[in-house]
């Protein structure tokens, strides 16, 4: 064999080695791409299972606050009902002997048991008259003119409440606009019925 024919054998040999070297690399790459999309599918799985039970869990929590919701307001009625049970007991109890003296009397315990379940939930009424308007405690249905101070307190219609440090209820009242003031004669310099144009 000459020395041309032993070089392009050698090459050969190389480059058969080299083919086999490839394959690998490229099956070694192929292996980490299917691993890789393999973790990328696991990934995605775990990802629709997280929003599933997430949407579970938020289902269950709107199901769960509204329960709450309707046991404290069936608490709330539930608290109202001897008052509404001493009431219906007091109006039979009229009809039967229709005695007004009684009446007023069962009237009067009730108004009391009524004050006393306010209470226990925190209610207290405030009273408004001869006060300062305040727009967080008072709602103003009447402005009349009065010998009072402006925005002074002349009546309430409406006790305001509290529940705690809050308003639960502005009372409704009627409040001073102040003085009357002269609409006309000697104290407006002979100007009246006149237009600013003149």
């Amino acid at each position: 064999m000459n020395e041309r024919d032993q070089e392009m054998e050698e090459h050969t040999q190389e480059e058969q080695q080299q083919q086999p070297e490839e394959e690998r690399q490229e099956n070694d790459l192929q292996a980490k791409l299917t691993e890789k999309e393999k973790e990328t599918q696991e990934l995605r799985d775990k990802l629709l299972r997280l929003r599933a039970d997430f949407e579970n869990y938020r289902k269950q929590m709107d199901r769960n606050m509204n329960a709450l919701a309707r046991r404290v307001s069936d608490q709330e009625i539930v608290d109202f009902l001897p008052v509404y049970d001493s009431m219906d007991a007091a109006f039979r109890a009229y009809r039967r002997a229709e005695d007004a003296q009684a009446f007023v009397e069962g009237m009067e315990r009730i108004f009391a048991q009524f004050s006393e379940t306010l209470e226990r939930k925190g209610c207290r009424a405030f009273g408004s008259r001869g006060e300062k308007f305040d727009p967080a405690r008072h709602e103003v249905l009447i402005a009349v003119e009065a010998p009072e101070e402006r925005d002074t307190i002349l009546e309430e219609f409406e006790r305001g409440w509290y529940r705690g440090d809050q308003v639960l209820r502005p009372a409704k009242v009627k409040a001073s606009l102040g003085k009357e003031t002269n609409t006309g004669g000697e104290d407006d310099g002979g100007n009246e019925g006149k237009s600013n144009r003149d």
